[in-house]
């Protein structure tokens, strides 16, 4: 017989073995300047926040000057602006709480 189908079962449940005892969890230990990379990490997350607030600034300026002269396109941009810089600012701020939810999704797969 040229196929045994016994056979494959075996590799199956040696795999779903192998698979199940893999256990490998992040560690503050494992590689030197953890603490700097965070530090690092915080201060980019701040630049991004101050970056948006900027942003939202310069929109909102745009979309004043665009609705008080009657230009229905940089009006148009300026909300745009706006939209993108909240949307820019959320996203920065909620970073690690959306890393770490999804961190915990795929845990649990």
């Amino acid at each position: 017989m040229l196929f045994d189908p016994s056979a494959v079962l075996d590799v199956l449940s040696v795999s779903q073995v192998v698979v199940g005892q893999v256990s490998i969890t992040p560690n503050d230990s494992g590689l030197p300047g953890i603490a700097s990379l965070r530090t690092i990490v915080g201060a980019v997350m701040t630049i991004g926040l101050v970056l948006s607030v900027l942003a939202l600034i310069i929109s909102a300026v745009v979309w004043g000057f665009g609705s008080n002269s009657s230009n229905p396109h940089l009006a148009g941009r300026g909300k745009t602006g706006v939209l993108v810089a909240c949307a820019a600012a959320v996203i920065t701020g909620a970073s690690v709480t959306l890393t770490n939810f999804f961190w915990n999704v795929g845990q649990g797969i």
